[in-house]
């Protein structure tokens, strides 16, 4: 009987929900034609760093910060656009004010800014350059801590989600105030009784309540003008879950605009959710989940990591792609342009021009000094069998000792709001736009204790003990800082590569001194019928019979100077050929599988036979699957087909390679009757 009172409750409770959140987001103007498709809008080129914050002044061009380069620009709604800014430090999010100059939170130099968007005259309206803390008070004396999101009212107000300091703070008349938040945590309440974590978005409600992006608490929250806060939907855990407001579930909200029509688009992880277009408010996920780059109908549309979102007076809805470092738009007009296959690669850096990019060093002191590897891009982790799970590794371990120091190998500047994972965990890691590090003790050594670094930023509880890092968005590191100390995993993984656009490290850094110069060694070779019925490869002083559709797959393994005996890597590239005899190959050897960038997570079965297993086992098997074809976003099912081969004899050779180029063989003689 209780559990069907609570759940009349609950639905009373909704019911009033959906009310009162349509009486202050809802409007009495036409509902104009939602958007329909995504097109690219301007980045083509690589114009952007990292495009973050997005505004849309009242002509209709828009306004992009770009974190990464310090910049602000300026897009038209054809695609040109042009350099307003080159005086930030890394800008983020963005609003107009009445005078439609533009109210920019640097969260670099944790300062609030003014932008005069005729004159590129840049004020400073509230913080103190380049010093973060915590203070209210006269606005130039006040301190921040990487603020990110703005919002300014009719009247001038202008409202700041101070990231790292966890709260909400008003400017206004030449004042800094603090109207909600404390701690860092989760509560609803009264003004300083709210808590946040890591508030990244807010927006005007037409009603002058404030919509919070609650990043670290995968929530939205909501504050009313008497600065109660509560929360308007998320249930805290990490998914991506529409429905009812309460019951939604969020990855990591992190902007937020409100159209003319009080409908909420939120960037959501890799996706854009809405609240706001059904009768009763529900949360909509309108485009594709997974991380990628795809234009075209909105629910089929891929985003990677997509930051500033803003609406404009046409109904369009504009979208800072950031890790696809695009200007992207949701819209129903004949606006920008779908994306062409050709033009993502195109945007894709090649291995050659990252490692251009900047020298790298070795992860720990002599920074030329070569050390062991311990992994490689590619590897399985796990196992391919029923009921177990198997994944591609997706970077290199350079092993270490435990408790060892680790370096940053490049300069580089933290541009994601919460970059660091996993604190505690043998997982714990720090992503930078294009360096990640694994396995790590960040910012402090083996027994606990901090490095004299406030770069990172800690977390305590009531008895002393550290429960959490950040690293503030803006942080700037210099290769050859320290980044933290090895955990019981003794090794670093580096992940080389922008997310969701990963390649090989060892061909994307080149580090000093490496060198190998062992030849990877094949065990076995299989051959299968395409129904995966083995096919005996064992005869002595004969050659076998094949015909028809077969699969091969072979056992392989690399090694590198200096490794140890028992080290197994995987290998760089899989492949195959068909000679005549020993001098007359049919065809150039055809280099199935390729681990020159990452492969799509959903090809580790086209890779790996049955069988293959490592990381977490005490045997290695890497079964690669020849005659499949990977390679990064590429893969498919594929056969050697011997049906229009004439009869005779013939030699399947397997090939396989490690980066340096030393290649392995083995033969398998058959004939065709």
């Amino acid at each position: 009987m209780l559990s069907k009172s609570i759940s009349f409750n609950k639905l009373i409770y909704l019911l009033i929900l959906a009310v009162f959140c349509f009486s202050g987001c809802q409007n009495t103007q036409k509902i104009k034609l939602l958007p329909f498709q995504t097109t690219t809008v301007a980045g083509l080129n690589r114009e952007f760093g990292e495009p973050f914050g997005i505004a849309v002044d009242k002509k209709g061009s828009v306004y992009v910060s770009d974190g990464d380069a310090g910049k602000i620009f300026r897009v038209s709604r054809e695609g040109k656009f042009d350099l307003v800014s080159d005086k930030f430090n890394t800008p983020s999010g963005m609003a107009f004010d009445k005078d439609e100059t533009l109210i920019i939170a640097d969260s670099g130099t944790h300062t609030i800014k003014r932008l005069n968007i005729v004159n590129n005259e840049v004020t400073l309206i509230a913080g103190v350059e380049n010093k973060h803390g915590f203070a209210d008070g006269e606005s130039l004396k006040a301190l921040f801590n990487a603020p990110i999101g703005v919002s300014v009212s009719n009247d001038g107000k202008i409202f700041v989600t101070d990231t790292y300091n966890d709260k909400i703070r008003l400017i206004e008349n030449g004042k800094v105030s603090t109207i909600a938040g404390s701690t860092r945590g989760f509560s609803d309440g009264n003004a300083t009784e709210a808590k946040f974590d890591t508030p990244c978005g807010i927006a005007l409600l037409t009603d002058s309540s404030l919509i919070i992006a609650d990043t670290g608490n995968r929530r939205l929250r909501r504050i009313e003008r008497d600065g109660k806060t509560t929360t308007l939907a998320g249930t805290g855990e990490q998914d991506s879950v529409d429905g009812f407001l309460l019951s939604s579930k969020f990855v990591e909200p992190t902007q937020i605009t409100v159209n003319e029509n009080g409908i909420i688009y939120v960037t959501d992880g890799n996706s854009i959710r809405v609240i706001g277009r059904r009768t009763f408010p529900i949360v909509e996920t309108i485009t594709a989940q997974k991380r990628g780059l795809n234009d075209g109908k909105i629910f089929i549309s891929q985003f990677n990591r997509p930051s500033g979102i803003a609406s404009d007076n046409a109904g369009n809805i504009w979208v800072a792609d950031s890790d696809n470092q695009l200007v992207r738009i949701l819209t129903n007009e004949n606006l920008g342009k779908t994306i062409k296959p050709e033009e993502i690669t195109k945007l894709r850096y090649t291995a050659e021009e990252f490692r251009n990019l900047q020298q790298p060093r070795w992860t720990y002191n002599p920074p030329e000094a070569k050390r062991d590897i311990a992994g490689t891009l590619g590897e399985i982790r796990g196992e391919i069998t029923e009921g177990k799970q198997a994944w591609f590794h997706n970077g290199l371990d350079i092993a270490g000792g435990y408790g060892e120091k680790a370096y940053f190998i490049r300069s580089e500047k933290v541009m994601e709001p919460i970059a660091v994972e996993n604190f505690g965990g043998l997982r714990e890691l720090i992503r930078l736009p294009t360096i990640g590090y694994i396995h790590l003790r960040l910012g402090r050594d083996k027994d606990e204790k901090t490095f004299s670094d406030d770069r990172f930023q800690f977390d305590l509880d009531n008895t002393g003990k550290f429960t959490d890092v950040r690293v503030p968005r803006g942080t700037k590191f210099e290769a050859g800082d320290s980044v933290g100390t090895l955990n019981a995993f003794n090794h670093v993984h580096l992940i080389a590569g922008r997310t969701g656009a990963e390649m090989n490290a060892l061909d994307a850094l080149i580090l000093p001194n490496f060198k190998d110069s062992i030849a990877p060694k094949i065990e076995k070779v299989s051959i299968f019928n395409e129904n995966w019925q083995p096919i005996e490869t064992e005869k002595k002083n004969s050659r076998i019979n094949l015909q028809g559709k077969i699969r091969v797959t072979a056992q392989a393994f690399d090694r590198m100077d200096g490794n140890p005996e028992r080290r197994r890597l995987g290998v760089y590239k899989v492949g195959y050929q068909v000679l005549k005899d020993e001098k007359s190959p049919l065809f150039e050897p055809k280099w199935s599988i390729s681990f020159e960038k990452m492969p799509d997570s959903n090809f580790v079965n086209l890779v790996y036979a049955k069988g293959s297993k490592s990381g977490y086992t005490p045997e290695t098997i890497f079964d690669y699957i020849v005659t499949n074809e990977v390679s990064g976003d590429f893969g498919k099912e594929n056969f050697l087909d011997l049906s229009n081969y004439e009869k005779g004899d013939y030699i399947l050779r397997v090939l396989v390679t490690d980066f340096s180029g030393n290649i392995a063989t083995q033969d398998t003689q058959f004939e065709i009757k």
